[in-house]
């Protein structure tokens, strides 16, 4: 996510609010949709409804106990931020950081940029007939701007001074600061009624159905094992160009698989209708047989231009042996990413070699005018390194070999006071170097052994251990780790999330994205001025310098990506004609496919 101020309203500062609210917020150039547009142009408008899809648990998660996705205590089900909740506005699959209206019919930026005003869609209506009100808009923004809900939320949300109720359609939110990326971050925040939970405080709210106003009702739910949503055939939205063409299936149905290769084994004896697949191993290998050569099985790679996001294994800064950044350094040495891309993963992938890999918000090269202006006044609070190249991963292609980075390897440990003797490396007390690689699913192990001995090599023992999702998630929550792989989420515009993934105050906070524990003023800096940008440019280059820092601090070793989508699906599925450009697999399958008659 990202802010800036739509040049559509900056042209109409002088404006009188009505006259001054739009159909849409860009952030920083104009939306690429106009004034009473159709549909989206990735949408197939005449698609037919009906029928019934069938999907596996779409993560880790092997069940579920609950219908609220905002708490931080149990596990939430499948689908209900796609299929239930909605938003005053929503976003564009073709555009980075452009929101169009849902609940919302219009959106409105006060001309000092210090407020925002939504103005409800006359026609809103949650799933129990009841009008979608300002007041229910309020109360959603209160709880998730309180300590009931995941901190990830309020993280967000610390620029904004006060949600004020200006009549039953309308509601205006006042900011403490400027803050450009807030129209947009306000306009995505889940509505829900007031009534859901018939009194319950909402941190007890579990398996009451909620009251929204989305597109789909939950029809029936078995033990956690299994869950069935029916399309509303009073869903109030359904002929809104953001919704046109959209969630064209009667009923979806979510089934939860053990393990991946239950999963797997299911799609392919027609259990369910539709898989994504992130194993390289598993696409060359598994999704083969009579099924897939007789056409009753599709298998095929969709391109995308997502930010690849930062996927690696990540270091809990917060334990002493992570501390220093020699050694986080050192450790990024050990990886050989060439001999897993040919050993492993058939080389499908490409090497992460930024937290924005696969498009412009990349660092490249040495820092530029703009970049420098950025990092200048910082540069007493960074490394010096920061200001020469953007640094690249570590590679065994010749004439580098892993042989050399082990050797760079040992003498950065060496530096930082870690010494091989007696049989391991240890540090001045004699202490082993020595840590926990905690998973909670078993395709990652080979990866992590490959991985660990190399480290072997230089004296370290690293030890995996794997645990279930309801356990793994509480100690992440907790910060109770010492390494890990996991995987930012990527935008194309980042924004306030940057707060709960890399700023100072999250990083001491449970149950915030800040797992790394990234506690550097000059990050926070530079997200403010991420924040702060009012143009595209301008937030490309904050990123860029962002990305520098972050990149020098060591704190994940990047592994891989893949710049399409690897899905299987049956041949009664049709996906539309013409691709988004910004796209996760299955939401974009359940909102926009429909399946054959």
């Amino acid at each position: 996510m990202l802010r800036l101020v739509p040049i559509l309203l900056l042209l109409s500062l002088s404006l009188s609010p009505a006259a001054r609210a739009a159909h849409a917020f860009a952030l920083g150039y104009a939306p690429k949709y106009p004034s009473g547009f159709a549909h989206f142009d990735y949408v197939n408008p005449d698609a037919p409804k009906g029928g019934a899809l069938t999907l596996p648990n779409p993560d880790r998660r092997t069940s579920f106990d609950s219908f609220n996705p905002f708490l931080l205590k149990g596990t939430s089900a499948a689908g209900l931020g796609n299929l239930m909740f909605e938003t005053l506005l929503i976003g564009s699959d073709d555009e980075p950081a452009t929101s169009y209206g849902l609940l919302a019919e219009d959106v409105d930026v006060a001309p000092d940029g210090l407020s925002v005003t939504f103005r409800l869609h006359a026609k809103a209506r949650f799933n129990d007939g009841s009008p979608v009100t300002a007041a229910d808009v309020k109360y959603s923004f209160d709880i998730l701007n309180s300590k009931l809900v995941s901190p990830q939320f309020p993280a967000q949300l610390v620029d904004v001074k006060s949600a004020q109720i200006l009549n039953a359609r309308a509601i205006r939110y006042v900011f403490r600061r400027k803050n450009p990326e807030l129209p947009i971050v306000l306009g995505g925040l889940p509505v829900f009624s007031k009534r859901w939970g018939g009194g319950k405080l909402f941190d007890k709210i579990a398996l009451d159905k909620p009251i929204t106003s989305g597109p789909y009702l939950i029809e029936q739910y078995q033990n956690g094992r299994q869950l069935t949503y029916r399309r509303n055939p009073d869903y109030w939205g359904k002929d809104l160009p953001t919704r046109r063409g959209m969630f064209n299936f009667d009923r979806i149905t979510y089934r939860y698989y053990k393990d991946e290769v239950a999963r797997l084994e299911a799609f392919k004896a027609g259990e369910f209708d539709f898989i994504v697949e992130y194993s390289a191993k598993n696409w060359v290998r598994q999704y083969i047989g009579g099924k897939f050569a007789t056409g009753e099985l599709v298998k095929r790679a969709f391109r995308h231009h997502n930010t690849a996001g930062m996927q690696g294994f990540i270091l809990n800064t917060r334990k002493p042996q992570f501390a220093d950044l020699r050694v986080r350094r050192a450790l990024a040495l050990a990886l050989d990413f060439e001999w897993m891309n040919r050993q492993f993963f058939y080389n499908q992938y490409t090497r992460l070699d930024s937290f924005w890999s696969n498009g412009e918000l990349a660092a490249r090269g040495l820092p530029d005018t703009d970049e420098l202006k950025l990092l200048n006044p910082l540069r007493r609070k960074l490394d010096p390194a920061v200001f020469g190249p953007a640094p690249q991963p570590a590679t065994t292609t010749p004439p580098d070999s892993l042989r050399d980075n082990l050797r760079q390897a040992r003498a950065l440990f060496a530096e930082a006071g870690w010494t091989y003797r007696d049989g391991a490396l240890r540090n001045q007390k004699g202490q082993p170097f020595e840590f926990e690689f905690l998973d909670d699913s078993g395709p990652m192990l080979r990866v992590f052994l490959a991985y660990a001995r190399n480290l072997e090599k230089l004296g370290i023992q690293a030890r995996p251990r794997q645990v279930d999702y309801a356990l793994y998630q509480r100690r992440m929550d907790s910060f109770d780790f010492d390494m890990t792989t996991l995987r930012f989420p990527d935008s194309q515009s980042p924004g306030n999330e940057l707060y709960d993934y890399y700023g100072s105050k999250a990083a001491t906070t449970k149950g915030s994205g800040n797992f790394t524990g990234v506690r550097d003023p000059a990050v926070d800096t530079l997200i403010d001025d991420v924040i702060a940008s009012e143009t595209r440019a301008q937030r490309i280059t904050a990123v860029h310098a962002l990305d520098r820092v972050l990149r020098h601090g060591a704190y994940v070793i990047p592994q891989w990506f893949s710049a399409e989508h690897r899905v299987a699906y049956t041949r009664r599925m049709s996906p539309p004609a013409q691709l988004p450009l910004y796209y996760s697999p299955e939401s974009w399958m359940v909102a926009t496919w429909w399946l054959q008659r």
